[in-house]
């Protein structure tokens, strides 16, 4: 697996621009994971993964993709290649929005 080494960059940390109307300093993250982890999937780079994967574990990041709400075609994908998760376990892809877009054709 790709990330499979995350537990030897234990210097990496979450860059605080992608929380930015959050005072980073004040945080719970493990309140907050889902919204930490949406953030690094959308706009973080390979060490924000790092510092993600190190902070709530494989494990604790994969069931929190399968329950995120709203993820984009480009990084479903991306998780179910990366993480090894099938569509079908993504909520996002299981729930189908109680409203059509008006311009998504």
């Amino acid at each position: 697996m790709f990330f499979s080494d995350y537990k030897s960059h234990k210097d990496c940390t979450i860059n605080p621009s992608l929380l930015w109307e959050y005072e980073v300093e004040d945080i719970d993250w493990q309140a907050m994971k889902p919204v930490v982890v949406q953030r690094v999937l959308e706009r973080g780079r390979l060490t924000d993964f790092y510092a993600m994967l190190n902070l709530y574990g494989m494990r604790n990041v994969k069931e929190t993709f399968c329950q995120l709400p709203y993820m984009n075609r480009k990084d479903m994908n991306f998780v179910c290649r990366i993480f090894g998760l099938k569509k079908e376990s993504l909520r996002c892809y299981t729930q189908k929005p109680s409203r059509p877009q008006h311009w998504n054709s």
